[in-house]
């Protein structure tokens, strides 16, 4: 199943040049998961042509057991690889290949996992979620979002955690402050309006904003208890001997869980409106996408403490997104815990070792009988 799924090439990029279709990939769990009895349905996320999500159900009730996982992968550097990235390679007791940890290998898990199981003698339903472009824009979960439906109470996203168990994790933003001068001549300033010069205030009413957050907010379970926000990308100008016409600075903030994206854009855009109001510059401020909300599962919710006690580990916090946030907003408790280490995740060599695999099918097994049966 693994050699199938790394096979089937799914990359999700915001970048067309690299985006493609995940089909081939729900093909084969749709395929896999029917034989063993599951009711399978598809569904295309609006707006988002090629892009299919599938929910599996067996089973019948309201308090259920969700496994849920993202089809798609990053972009690869293939000469980067020191084996086909796209064909399952087995050395040094690790499994190769670009999705093998991030993550593919958690659906042939979850399904060698079920195969045995007395699926016809469920008290409560398995469903199987199997998601479009988690690495990309999130329309897969999101979509699922919409459709308002009870799934199921207790779910788990087998994203690679090295088997430990994850109930909190940061969110993400991603924004763009734009400026917009008046170009001229730079041998007198008095000519334009500098948009350059405008930006160097942005930058350091953005780190005393960073500053003031990072001193209201604070969560010691994160090992960076801060909110973060890191200057990423910077462009402006055309020439030495001219004024800057036009600027535009790019971040990103990871939250914590209680922060609030609109909130937090409103603080934003008041504090740059009092910097800039006297600057001549036109100005605006836009996220580059929606935004991961930050997760945050109560610690004595069923399915963290039934993942704690399988897995011997305590439920700990992670810096990057899932999706989460997104099922918890459906009604579900969540937690995020599977096969492979996330070091591994979007690098050259990815891979799944051998020694998580059969924990991975216990814990998945575990969990059933706990919930379902």
């Amino acid at each position: 199943m693994l050699r199938s799924l790394i096979g089937a090439a799914s990359v999700s990029s915001v970048n067309p040049v690299w985006d493609m279709s995940n089909a081939n990939v729900i093909e084969l769990l749709e395929s896999w998961l029917s034989s063993l009895g599951f009711k399978i349905e598809i569904h295309t996320p609006p707006g988002h042509p090629g892009k299919l999500n599938l929910i599996a159900s067996t089973g019948h009730g309201a308090e259920g057991l969700v496994l849920s996982g993202h089809t798609d992968t990053v972009p690869f550097d293939a000469e980067k690889w020191h084996s086909d990235p796209l064909k399952l390679h087995e050395r040094d007791n690790r499994l190769y290949g670009i999705g093998t940890a991030d993550m593919k290998g958690f659906f042939a898990v979850v399904i060698e996992a079920v195969r045995d199981l007395p699926l016809d003698r469920l008290n409560q339903p398995l469903v199987i979620l199997a998601t479009a472009d988690e690495e990309s824009s999130m329309c897969g979960a999101k979509s699922l979002a919409a459709l308002h439906r009870q799934l199921g109470r207790h779910a788990m996203i087998g994203e690679p955690t090295s088997m430990k168990p994850i109930r909190m994790h940061k969110g993400i933003s991603m924004e763009s402050v734009r400026l917009t001068g008046k170009a001229g001549h730079s041998s007198n300033p008095a000519l334009g309006v500098n948009a350059l010069d405008g930006m160097y205030q942005v930058i350091g009413e953005i780190m005393q904003w960073r500053d003031d957050l990072q001193r209201r907010f604070r969560n010691p379970a994160f090992e960076i208890e801060v909110p973060t926000l890191n200057l990423g990308h910077i462009h402006g100008g055309d020439n030495p001997n001219r004024i800057c016409g036009q600027c535009e600075l790019q971040f990103d903030l990871r939250l914590l869980p209680g922060m609030v994206f609109d909130e937090l854009r409103t603080e934003l855009r008041e504090r740059l409106e009092n910097r800039l109001a006297d600057s001549g510059l036109n100005w605006e401020m836009a996220p580059l996408f929606e935004g991961i909300p930050a997760m945050e599962t109560p610690r004595d919710a069923a399915i963290v403490r039934a993942v704690e006690q399988l897995s011997g580990w305590p439920a700990d916090a992670v810096a990057f997104a899932t999706e989460g946030p997104y099922l918890n907003g459906m009604g579900m408790q969540t937690v995020v815990c599977g096969p492979g280490n996330i070091d591994q995740a979007h690098q050259p060599d990815e891979y799944l070792p051998l020694e998580h695999i059969q924990p991975a099918i216990n814990l998945i097994q575990s969990l059933i009988k706990q919930f379902c049966l």
